[in-house]
C-alpha cells in the first residue's frame, strides 16, 4: 500500500493551499484532483484581498501580478435612476484595495507549480476519490481510482476533505450537517461588455428578477437569478423568452443578447447553505464547501475556503511532522473557523430572506421603488462603504501565512 503523511481530497483552491503549506513544513502530502487539469468554466474566479495577502507572503505575488487579470475596486446597485455604490475597495486596509478576477485554472495553475518546487509535494491529476480506509473507527487512508481505471489505496495519517459541496470524503464521514434553504440557484453566462458599460461588480433586481454581473474586460459574467426547482421549466420556455426577459431587466443588454446562442452556453449552479455540526472524525477533517457550502452572495465562498486551509496547515503541521493528529487538534481547526462562517452564512440569509426571496416573488422592485434607505446611507456617508467592502474582499477573520510557508518576494516563480 502506498502511504503518505497527509491526503489532501480535490484540487481546488482550498486543497491547493492546504498541500502547498503542510508540504513547506516539511510535511509529506498528496493532493488528488479527479480531473485531467484544471480547466472547467463558469468556477469562482475571485482571488480576494486577503488572499492576495496571502500571495505575498508566500511569495507568488510578483508571479501572480503577472497572470492576465482584472480588478474588481467597488460594487454597485443598478437602479432605475443609475449605478448606486455599495462597497469601495479603495477603503480597505493594506497594500490590495480590490478583488482580482481570474481564470480560476490559472490560480491553480501557479500553486500546483509552487507546490511541485516542494520535496514533500505530489499532485495527482486524473485520480477520482473513491472511498476511505478505516480501521477500529479510525480513517487511516483513502481508496483511488485512475482515469484508466487503475485502482489503489493510500495510507494516511490525516485525510483532508477539499472536494466542494458535493463532497465524496463528507459523505463517507456521515458527519451531521445543518442545511438552511435558498429560495434560489443560478444560471451562468456571459455577454460582450463595451468600454462605456459600467466597470466593477454590478448589481440589479426587478420584480421576480435579479442578476449580478462582473467586469471581466471584454465580456460580463453574468448570474442571472432563478426560483430554485424552475430550471427546467425555464429552459422549456426556450433561448428567445429568455433574452427578451433578460433585456427587460437591463435593457443596455437588449442588443447583445445573441450571444447567448442557446441555452446550452447557460450552466446552471445548484445553490445550497449548509454546515457540518462537526468537521471531523478521528483521521479525516472537512474544510471550505466541504464542511459549510456558502451562498454565492458576495462571492466569499473561495475566500473562506482558502482561509481554512491556511488555518488548519497551521495548527497541524507540526503535529503531522510528529506523526500524530488527535480529534482534539481537528476540533480545533472548527473552531477557529466557526465564528467567520456562521457570521457570513447568517448574512447570506438575511439577505436571502429579506431581498431576493422577496424579489424572486415579485413582491419588490429594488431598482424601480427609489433609492432604498441602505443604499441612501451608504451615499450619503460613503465611508460605511468600506464595511461591506472588508466583509467581502477580507472577511471577519483573515488568516495569514505561518512562518514556515512564507518567502521573500519573486523568490517563487512559476515554471
Amino acid at each position: 500500500m502506498e502511504r503518505s503523511t497527509c491526503v489532501v481530497v480535490g484540487g481546488g483552491p482550498a486543497g491547493m493551499v492546504m498541500g502547498l503549506l503542510l508540504a513547506r513544513a516539511g510535511v509529506e502530502v498528496t493532493v488528488l484532483e479527479k480531473h485531467k487539469d484544471f480547466l472547467r468554466d463558469f468556477r469562482g474566479d475571485t482571488v480576494h484581498a486577503s488572499t492576495l495577502t496571502l500571495l505575498d507572503e508566500l511569495g507568488l505575488g510578483p508571479a501572480f501580478a503577472r497572470v492576465p487579470h482584472q480588478v474588481l475596486d467597488r460594487m454597485q446597485v443598478l437602479l432605475d435612476s443609475g449605478p448606486a455604490t455599495v462597497a469601495d475597495m479603495s477603503r480597505l486596509p493594506g497594500g490590495h484595495k480590490h478583488i482580482a478576477f481570474v481564470p480560476q485554472w490559472d490560480f491553480l495553475d501557479l500553486l500546483a507549480d509552487a507546490g511541485r518546487a516542494e520535496p514533500a509535494f505530489s499532485l495527482r491529476m486524473n485520480t477520482g476519490f473513491t472511498g476511505l480506509l478505516t480501521e477500529g473507527g479510525r480513517v487511516t487512508g483513502v481508496r483511488y481510482r485512475t482515469a484508466d481505471g487503475v485502482e489503489g489505496e493510500i495510507a494516511a495519517d490525516l485525510v483532508v476533505a477539499a472536494d466542494g459541496r458535493g463532497s465524496l470524503v463528507r459523505d463517507g464521514t456521515r458527519l451531521p450537517v445543518r442545511s438552511f434553504g435558498t429560495p434560489m440557484d443560478v444560471w451562468w453566462f456571459r455577454v460582450p461588455r463595451k468600454a462605456d458599460d459600467p466597470t466593477g461588480g454590478l448589481a440589479r433586481f426587478g420584480r421576480s428578477s435579479g442578476l449580478v454581473m462582473l467586469d471581466r474586460g471584454d465580456y460580463f459574467q453574468i448570474a442571472f437569478l432563478i426560483r430554485k426547482g424552475t430550471d427546467g421549466m425555464l429552459r422549456e420556455a426556450g433561448v428567445q423568452a429568455f433574452r427578451e426577459r433578460m433585456a427587460a431587466l437591463v435593457p443596455m443588454l437588449s442588443d447583445r443578447m445573441d450571444a447567448v446562442e442557446s441555452l446550452d452556453d447557460v450552466k446552471l449552479l445548484d445553490v445550497k447553505l449548509d454546515r457540518l455540526t462537526r468537521w471531523h472524525r478521528d483521521g479525516v477533517l472537512c474544510i471550505g464547501d466541504a464542511a459549510h457550502a456558502m451562498s454565492p452572495i458576495g462571492g466569499v465562498g473561495i475566500n473562506l475556503a482558502v482561509q481554512d486551509a491556511v488555518a488548519a496547515a497551521t495548527i497541524l503541521a507540526e503535529p503531522l511532522l510528529r506523526g500524530r493528529v488527535s480529534p482534539g487538534l481537528l476540533a480545533k481547526v472548527r473552531r477557529r473557523r466557526w465564528l467567520p462562517t456562521a457570521v457570513t452564512q447568517g448574512v447570506q440569509r438575511i439577505i436571502q430572506n429579506a431581498l431576493l426571496s422577496r424579489a424572486l416573488d415579485g413582491k419588490v422592485d429594488v431598482g424601480a421603488a427609489g433609492t432604498p434607505l441602505p443604499i441612501r446611507m451608504l451615499k450619503r456617508f460613503p465611508v460605511l462603504q468600506g464595511i461591506p467592502a472588508y466583509v467581502v474582499a477580507i472577511g471577519l477573520r483573515p488568516e495569514h501565512a505561518p512562518s514556515f510557508a512564507r518567502r521573500p518576494p519573486g523568490t517563487v516563480e512559476r515554471s
